[in-house]
C-alpha cells in the first residue's frame, strides 16, 4: 500500500469519502430465512387440533440503521427477539388462512420494531391437498405509510 493512501478500511465510507455530487445513502434490512415452528393453522381441523410444522421467512425493512456506522448492537433489531416475537404470535393463535396469519405477525413486528415496512413469509411444507407439492407459502407485506404534513 502506499504511503499516500489514506484509505480508512476500519470503517464504512462517509459522504466526505466521495467526489462526486452524489451521496451514499444507507438502507439495512435485516432477515430471517427458515424459522420452523410447530403450529396449529389450517382451514381443516385436524389441521387446527393436530398442528404442523411451518416455516416463516420474515424481513424487516429499516431504512438506516445507526450500527451500520456505531457497530452497536442496540442500534439495529434484534433479530433473536424477532423470532422470538413472530413465534408467540404464531403459537398463540389458530387461523385458517396463512394470510391471516402472515399478517398478524408482520403487524406485531410493525408494532414492536422501528423498521419501514415488514414482509412476512409463512410456508406449509406437505399442505394436505391431493397433489405432490414441496410446499405451499403466502407472502404478506405491510408498510408504514408517509403521513402528509
Amino acid at each position: 500500500m502506499d504511503d499516500d493512501d489514506d484509505d480508512d478500511l476500519d470503517g464504512p465510507l462517509d459522504d466526505e469519502d466521495f467526489d462526486r455530487e452524489d451521496r451514499v445513502q444507507t438502507v439495512v434490512t435485516v432477515e430471517v430465512n427458515g424459522l420452523s415452528l410447530y403450529t396449529h393453522h389450517g382451514v381443516s381441523a385436524a389441521e387446527r387440533d393436530v398442528g404442523q410444522r411451518l416455516i416463516l421467512d420474515i424481513r424487516l425493512e429499516l431504512g438506516e440503521a445507526d450500527a451500520t456506522v456505531t457497530d452497536r448492537v442496540q442500534d439495529t433489531v434484534d433479530y433473536g427477539r424477532v423470532c422470538e416475537v413472530a413465534a408467540l404470535v404464531a403459537t398463540q393463535r389458530s387461523d385458517k388462512t396463512l394470510e391471516r396469519l402472515c399478517a398478524a405477525i408482520a403487524d406485531r413486528l410493525l408494532k414492536d420494531f422501528d423498521a419501514l415496512a415488514i414482509s412476512v413469509k409463512t410456508s406449509k411444507p406437505e399442505p394436505p391437498i391431493p397433489l405432490p407439492v414441496e410446499s405451499v407459502s403466502v407472502e404478506v407485506w405491510r408498510e408504514l405509510e408517509e403521513l402528509d404534513d
